[in-house]
């Protein structure tokens, strides 16, 4: 387990470098990060410069003055010598000026397909034009004291368009709509750092996993502590999720808490079949299922109607076809049951998954550490995040998963990725103490707006005069 920056924190914000130099200076916490820009090769333009050594200076004098007598300035000559000169040309083939030249015109080339057909076939179905992926991050910010560490979740974007993450003992909002800074929460020593964040459904409440294994809940929009929960977990919390008030806990003691908010005894219900340190959690859209993923490289997939803590087997599936800790994990937006699941740096794969069977539908061999996975909410697409050793995001064409692009910039692993509200910028966290935004998944196309029915009945039919 990788230790975080050692880079002082401040309280107060503005610009900083990110050059050695410059680390005697204390760095802000999400402000620009500024770096020297490389020119790229449109701005590296220069005039032509010939290869002198490659010209034929003589040749080039003839024809400039020698040359061209014979067409501008016809020199006087007898006709005894003019009529050689045409019988030489005439022998020697002097005469063409063009080489494999036609004889005849060539044929009109036939269509195969006739044009009132294809004219047709293209009016029907209009092609798709691709969409621009850009290729660099079209902001970054400075996120000095994030802990590298590949287990825990210190990153989330609310629906309310405002993004937290965790800085050491430290939780900060940024507000995406101005790009104001706020800071919501620095913990004491003693119970930091943060080891988790994430915002409730309604954007204003956001949930803070701590390193004593308390869980508290704040209200972000006046900056209160609603109350802390106590008493679930044994050690640190790194994994959270919110189903409606259901507030999930995953913690290193391998325990799942359902905590009700709104109850005085919040904890509900415990789902007990990790045997390490949870680090993926992951609910449905439907709230139905529960997805969690462990350091001990386990997989298991859980059902409300059945998992009771009773029971002598909680899970619905316990799968075991990771071979290192199971982090990332996506919920497929357009097809319920299809899960997305990336292994660590033992086993570099990104699994898909039914979860009514959990039968697994494909494995892709990425090739990296997988660290994060979001899916496309308006495209069938998946984004992946990767560690060592091009600490790359990818985006891959579902379910075909061929490469789409591959976003560089970050310099160490990119531990976290969160997605905004309508689903067109990806933050992306890494140890390189960055925070980056890529606009990756495009604007979304507006619906047409269907055509208007026409009231009067019969209206396609001639009329009668």
């Amino acid at each position: 387990m990788d230790a975080g920056g050692s880079v002082n924190l401040s309280s107060s914000l503005s610009s900083s470098a990110s050059s050695s130099a410059s680390k005697t200076r204390s760095r802000f916490p999400l402000q620009e990060h500024h770096l020297l820009q490389r020119r790229t090769s449109r701005d590296n333009l220069d005039r032509f410069i010939p290869n002198r050594s490659a010209m034929d200076f003589d040749y080039a004098h003839y024809m400039l003055t020698e040359g061209r007598k014979g067409k501008e300035n016809p020199a006087v000559s007898s006709p005894s010598r003019e009529a050689y000169r045409k019988q030489l040309a005439e022998t020697f083939n002097m005469n063409r000026t063009r080489i494999l030249a036609f004889k005849n015109k060539p044929p009109t080339p036939v269509d195969p397909i006739p044009a009132d057909f294809s004219t047709a076939a293209n009016n029907s179905k209009p092609t798709k034009s691709r969409r621009y992926i850009p290729q660099t991050s079209e902001r970054t910010l400075d996120a000095p004291d994030i802990l590298d560490d590949y287990y825990l979740n210190l990153l989330d974007w609310g629906s309310s368009n405002v993004l937290s993450i965790a800085l050491g003992s430290t939780v900060y909002l940024w507000d995406a709509t101005d790009g104001a800074t706020s800071e919501l929460v620095t913990v004491d020593e003693e119970n930091g750092p943060v080891t988790s964040v994430k915002w409730a459904p309604d954007g204003s409440h956001v949930a803070v996993g701590l390193n004593n294994s308390d869980v508290q809940l704040w209200d972000s929009t006046s900056n209160r502590l609603l109350r802390t929960l106590k008493g679930g977990h044994r050690s640190r919390v790194g994994a959270l999720d919110w189903n409606s008030h259901i507030l999930t806990t995953g913690g290193m003691d391998g325990q799942i808490i359902n905590n009700d908010v709104r109850v005085r005894a919040h904890i509900v219900e415990t789902y007990r079949g990790h045997h390490q340190e949870v680090c993926g959690l992951k609910w449905s859209a439907s709230g139905q299922q529960l997805a969690s993923g462990g350091n001990d490289n386990l997989l298991h997939i859980w059902d409300r109607s059945t998992a009771s803590s009773n029971a002598p087997t909680q899970w619905l599936h316990r799968i075991e076809d990771h071979t290192a800790a199971v982090k990332a994990l996506a919920w497929c937006p357009f097809q319920g049951n299809l899960l997305a699941s990336g292994g660590g740096g033992g086993d570099r794969s990104i699994k898909f998954w039914n979860t009514h069977t959990g039968a697994c539908l494909n494995s892709v061999d990425t090739g990296s550490q997988v660290c994060a996975l979001l899916w496309n909410k308006n495209e069938r697409e998946l984004l992946s995040s990767h560690g060592f050793t091009q600490n790359q995001l990818t985006l891959w064409k579902y379910p075909s998963m061929v490469k789409m692009a591959e976003l560089t910039g970050h310099t160490s692993r990119v531990l976290f990725m969160a997605q905004s509200p309508d689903g067109c910028t990806v933050a992306s966290a890494a140890g390189d103490e960055t925070l980056r935004f890529w606009n990756v998944f495009g604007t979304p196309e507006v619906a047409k707006p269907a055509p208007k029915a026409n009231t009067e009945p019969f209206a396609n039919l001639n009329r009668i005069r």
